[in-house]
């Protein structure tokens, strides 16, 4: 038994980071040195495509036009996430209990579904290749599970605070900076944190709803993997840059992270 529970993290970690290996030894390859086999060990590696990416404005405003249309996102699915998950928290009515866990059900749709629909309504609107486009795509998927994990702190939150806070003569506003925010200041990391994986690593929206302008680095990604596939170290250091944000943040939030996976909604 003991060796079968050892067996799951090596099988884990071997599957996570055998992956990562591979990217990050291919992509410290020249462009012609996969013409015969991969070297999972670079004989004489060079960082020679990432400065490429770095230096290429079709490459790294890839990676900036991804960062400000992930942040907008991140910005107004909180936003809006906060004061609905305080509703469903503190507010009883027809139907409560149906349209909360239905927002799981926006959650768990693929985004092809909806990729005509928003073609057509952001086009009629006049709004394609611009970033609050496909951040306003994004919410669509990011508001539900931001509201489900807030809603979790938020009902941890005895309702005596609200009602001290009304007696003290705080306004809603007043209520929600100085007192709400900073008691669920986990929650809300956890939530930024899932809104911004979703938008960082979403392609299919972000590629339909762009074309020149703010194209991001996925759709890069795809047209040069179409027209120069026998660059793959290049791919592969593309995909190395676009794991950096992630884990800057993970690492950044680290213990509002820690804090709201084991607090939320185990409360």
């Amino acid at each position: 038994m003991t060796i079968r529970f050892s067996l799951a993290p090596a099988s884990f970690f071997f599957l996570v980071l055998v992956p990562i290996y591979w990217m990050i030894a291919v992509s410290l390859q020249k462009p012609d040195s996969l013409a015969g086999s991969i070297q999972l060990v670079p004989a004489d590696p060079t960082f020679s495509n990432f400065l490429f990416i770095l230096t290429e404005p079709d490459w790294y405003w890839g990676y900036i036009n991804a960062l400000i249309y992930v942040s907008l996102n991140v910005a107004i699915s909180v936003c809006v996430a906060i004061p609905a998950a305080y509703a469903f928290s503190r507010f009883r009515f027809v139907g409560h209990e149906l349209l909360f866990f239905s927002l799981l059900m926006f959650r768990m749709m693929v985004p092809a579904i909806l990729l005509v629909p928003f073609v057509q309504i952001f086009s009629a609107l006049n709004m394609v290749d611009t970033y609050l486009a496909v951040a306003l795509a994004h919410c669509f998927f990011s508001v539900p599970i931001a509201i489900w994990i807030l809603e979790g702190f938020i009902s941890a939150i005895p309702v005596e605070v609200d009602e001290s806070a009304k007696v003290d003569g705080f306004s809603t506003f007043r209520f929600f900076r100085h007192i709400l925010l900073p008691m669920i200041a986990p929650g809300v990391a956890t939530a930024a944190f899932f809104c911004f994986m979703f938008s960082w690593v979403e392609f299919l929206l972000s590629n339909a709803l762009t074309t020149i302008d703010v194209k991001p680095f996925g759709g890069i990604m795809t047209r040069v993997g179409s027209v120069m596939s026998g660059h793959i170290p290049l791919i592969a250091a593309a995909g190395v840059l676009g794991v950096v944000p992630g884990t800057i943040i993970a690492i950044a939030l680290r213990r509002h992270l820690a804090q709201g996976f084991s607090l939320g909604r185990t409360n």
